[in-house]
Formats: C-alpha cells, structure tokens, sequence
C-alpha cells in the first residue's frame, strides 16, 4: 500500500536534524517480578515483549511502513510497506547495572532521546530496559512525529497496553511482506497524481526547478523575513536562556506527584486541574530562574505553548459524536510574581479566555482515546506547538490524560508512564505531563549543553507544589 505524506508530516519528517531529533517519547516503568514468586522469575521478557508488540502492529499499520523519496522530487514522499520489516531491529534490549538507580535510567534515556531514528526503515524503536531495582523494568518507544497523527496513526504505547493482567486477544495478523515499489514505479505514480491534479504541477516544479524560481524564492524570503522582523516585535516571546541554539545531546529527569494534591488545589481556588499545573510549574520556573541569577520584576513572564484538548460541536450540538482537537495557545506564565494565588488567578484567567480562541490539530478518534493513549495525544499537542513560528515562545508544556486505574504491558502491571517531549528549534527544554493512576508524572527533557542543570528544575517542582499546598490551608 502506497499512500502520500500530508503536508505537516512531510514538514515533520524534513525538519529533522542531527542537534533536533523529532520523535516522542514515552517511558513505562513495570512491576516485573510478582510479589509471591520468591525465584523472581521476570513475568515481561524480551520474547514475550516482541510477540505481543506483532500482535498488535494490525493495530497501527504504519509502523510496518518507511518512507520513500519521489524520484526528481516529483511531489511529496509517499508511505511504502518495509519489505524486509524486522520487528527484532525495532526492539531492542537493554540492562542497567544491576540493581539499576533512577539516576542510571534516566542517564539512558537522554542518550536514547538523542539519537534520530534511521529513515530507511520504520520510524519507530522500543526498548526493554532490565535490570531496575526492585523487580521493574522499563519500556521506552520512540516514535517519529511524522508518524503519529492521533488519526491515522497511533502512538505504539497504546496498542500494547491492557486493562488487566491478561493480554486481550486479537484476530490472528495475515501481514505478509509485499514487493516494494521502485523508483519507476514511485515516479509514474507521482506523475499520475499530477496530472489528475494540475495546480499540484506549481509546487513540484518549484521543488524541482530552483534556478527557474531563484527571484521568485529570493522575493519571498526577504518578505518573510520582514513579517517575521514585525511580528517579533509584537508577539516575540521574552527573553530567556530556555532559548538557545542546541546540540545533539539530551538530559532527562523526571518528577512524581499525586493527582490528589491538584484536586486540592482546584476545590480550594475554583481552578481547572490544568491551571493548578500550569501554577505549579510557573513557580518551578520562576525558582529555577532565580537559581540562574536572573533578575525578575513583578511582571516579568515567560510564554508557553500550552496544547490542550477541546471538544468540537457538530451542528447537532452533540459533543460526544463529534469529534474533538487538540489545540494550542500562546500564553504568559507570570514568573515574576512572587504570590502561588495570584499566579494561578492570572493562569486561569488566561486559560479561560484562550479557551475560546484557538488553533487545532484534528483527531476524529481523540474522544477514544483520551485517557488511555497520552503518548499519540502527546505527538499531537507537539504538531500543534509546531503551528507557532519559533520566536514567539519559550518553551513547550503538554499534558496529557492517562487512565486512573492500573494498565499492564504483556502481564506486567505498569506503574509509572513519562512523557519525552521533543525539543522544538532552539528549545532548550521541553516539559512533558502525563496523569495515570492517581499519580501526575513530569518528564523534563533538555539539552545537555543548555541545561546542565535540569536537575534543580525538577527540584524546584516539588517545592512549588509544596507552596501551592500551603496557600490552600
């Protein structure tokens, strides 16, 4: 099966580089061993991981799928079956020394996160991480954001997990690996496509032809460059050192804290559980910014992406039948202000309002999956962030719902789930929030270079939770 790139995908798998690698990331910690078993056998192994990860991929077709370039350029690249798909090159296996620290964990991740995914096979690995103290184990997938739309295509992770401890059964897969198409094949298909739609014939002649447009493109640039010089100067984000040109290298740390705590919050002040976040993570900001030495006025900011997801009425007015977005809005996270109750009354106003005045990514499945897929709705929040030119933000803040009750992975009980977010051009940071099973988990993704010191960062996120706490008494 041969099918075209939309354009934000085509944008997504081009936009990759070697200091900005473009995938998401989810990291799942198991309880691997069960509390009885005194041998300590491993209920998740390698071979099990593998055999209900291809029972599943029916599931999320695309992740049996690469993609190919049109010879001469002649349109869009085009998704092709992988044949000689190798779900044992997808899957890997790695050990900690045992028994294997949070420290050790984390340090893995970051160099995982920072490797780009190879572009002649499937954009997608997972990775069984073994040896973790106390009978656990880690999965963490990495999927490239050209590859999860949250409609199309799902994130991996969802696929794989189950609401109770025996794996749910599934139709047997007849997945054979086809012939792919060559280069003649590919090209007479793009010609195909042109000539059943001419006004495509401009686009591929521009890509095809840069000396013939050399004025044309030249003209264009200088006026890009000039809306963007005007816009930066009504919308260009504050200055922070949460921008900076990045290296290929990543930091990774993660947070845990109890949903209970939000809930708190929200009763005591009349807030979302979204704007009790956004306050304790302004106050993180604001802590770690002073750590920096850098000077705060009472009104000083900083902007975030913020992707939400909204519901999209259908003209019947019935919400549930009708689809739903994710959607992004730029807004001031008051760092400056040195009062946790005014800072959240600022974010929940600002909330409120951009609730009604938004840009979205559609999901026609999202109401399935919210609350049981947050790493497809993570991809989705970052394909909104992307919507944004780069001067105008900060940084990126996604949070995602998961379920609230217990999720397995081939038998074994997950007990932690982490988002890593990718980091957006010269986006030293990016924070990722997952909710599941009572428990809010932060996953802090950096550049290594930038953010040496992620780790008071990620301190700073407790102690904020700690003074929102105590204004609620």
């Amino acid at each position: 099966m041969i099918t075209r790139l939309t354009p934000q995908d085509t944008a997504f798998y081009r936009l990759e580089s070697s200091s900005n690698p473009i995938h998401i990331g989810s990291l799942a910690i198991v309880r691997n061993t069960d509390p009885d078993d005194s041998a300590g056998v491993p209920i998740l192994d390698y071979d099990r991981l593998v055999d209900l990860v291809e029972s599943r991929l029916a599931l999320v077709p695309r992740y049996r799928r690469k993609v190919r370039e049109i010879p001469l350029s002649l349109g869009r690249p085009v998704w092709v079956e992988d044949s000689r798909f190798d779900i044992t090159y997808h899957i890997r296996r790695s050990a900690l020394p045992g028994p294997g620290t949070e420290e050790q964990l984390h340090d893995l991740i970051a160099r995982l996160a920072s490797h780009p995914l190879d572009p002649t096979r499937p954009l997608w690995e997972m990775y069984l991480i073994e040896r973790l103290s106390d009978g656990r184990c880690a999965i963490f997938t990495k999927s490239h954001s050209a590859l999860v739309d949250g409609d199309a295509a799902l994130e991996i992770g969802h696929v794989i997990l189950d609401a109770g401890p025996a794996p749910r059964e599934l139709a047997a897969d007849s997945w054979i690996a086809p012939r792919e198409p060559g280069d003649i094949e590919l090209l007479l298909g793009a010609l195909a496509h042109i000539a059943a739609q001419p006004r495509k014939a401009l686009e591929v002649a521009r890509d095809a032809s840069a000396d013939a447009f050399a004025v044309l493109e030249t003209a264009s640039k200088a006026v890009e460059s000039a809306v963007s010089a005007a816009l930066a100067v009504v919308t260009g984000a504050p200055h922070s050192p949460l921008n900076t040109p990045t290296s290929r290298n990543r930091r990774f740390t993660v947070v845990r804290t109890e949903l209970e705590n939000y809930r708190t919050i929200r009763k005591r002040f009349g807030c979302s559980i979204n704007d009790a976040i956004l306050a304790v993570v302004t106050g993180a900001l604001r802590s770690w910014l002073l750590s920096r030495g850098e000077a705060l006025t009472e009104s000083a900011t900083l902007r975030a992406v913020v992707p939400m997801s909204v519901y999209v009425e259908g003209t019947n007015g019935n919400r549930a039948q009708s689809g739903s977005e994710v959607s992004s809005f730029l807004i001031d996270l008051p760092v400056g202000e040195p009062n946790p109750v005014i800072r959240l009354s600022h974010i929940a106003h600002a909330t409120e309002f951009h609730g009604r005045q938004w840009r979205g990514v559609r999901a026609r499945t999202l109401v399935h999956l919210a609350g049981f897929a947050p790493a497809s709705l993570h991809a989705m929040s970052v394909r909104a962030a992307s919507t944004f030119a780069e001067h105008t933000f900060n940084l990126v803040i996604t949070n995602a719902p998961g379920p609230q009750t217990p999720m397995y992975i081939g038998g074994a009980r997950m007990l932690e789930m982490y988002p890593v977010s990718p980091l957006l051009r010269n986006q030293a940071s990016s924070i990722g929030i997952t909710s599941y099973d009572g428990r809010v988990f932060y996953g802090l993704n950096a550049d290594r270079d930038a953010m040496a010191d992620i780790g008071v960062l990620a301190a700073a996120v407790r102690d904020s939770m700690e003074e929102m706490l105590g204004a609620c008494v």
